[in-house]
């Protein structure tokens, strides 16, 4: 059974990294978005599962990660052809 774990293991995190190379926009932004996820999900997984609250430092932390998300992901740039979410729609 453990060598179908670990091979189950391998596939899924294969599946991890080679994803967000699928997205129609641009892979850092996307990579940046998942970072920020990971961070989440950590914390909650700790929260959840091992019973380990978060303490404000892993709040306040959390929170700046996604900001930096927001920020790399959503503000415009110039001389970009897609709409930012942030843009008016013309």
């Amino acid at each position: 059974m453990g060598w179908y774990l670990g091979l189950l293991g391998g596939f899924v995190l294969f599946l991890y990294a080679i994803v967000p190379t699928f997205q129609p926009s641009h892979f850092h932004r996307i990579y940046a978005a998942y970072g920020g996820i990971f961070i989440i999900m950590s914390v909650l997984w700790g929260w959840i599962f091992e019973g380990i609250a978060p303490d404000n430092y892993d709040i306040i932390g959390t929170i700046i990660a996604i900001i930096g998300v927001a920020i790399i992901y959503y503000m415009p740039r110039k001389d970009e052809k897609e709409k930012s979410l942030w843009q008016s729609k013309q």
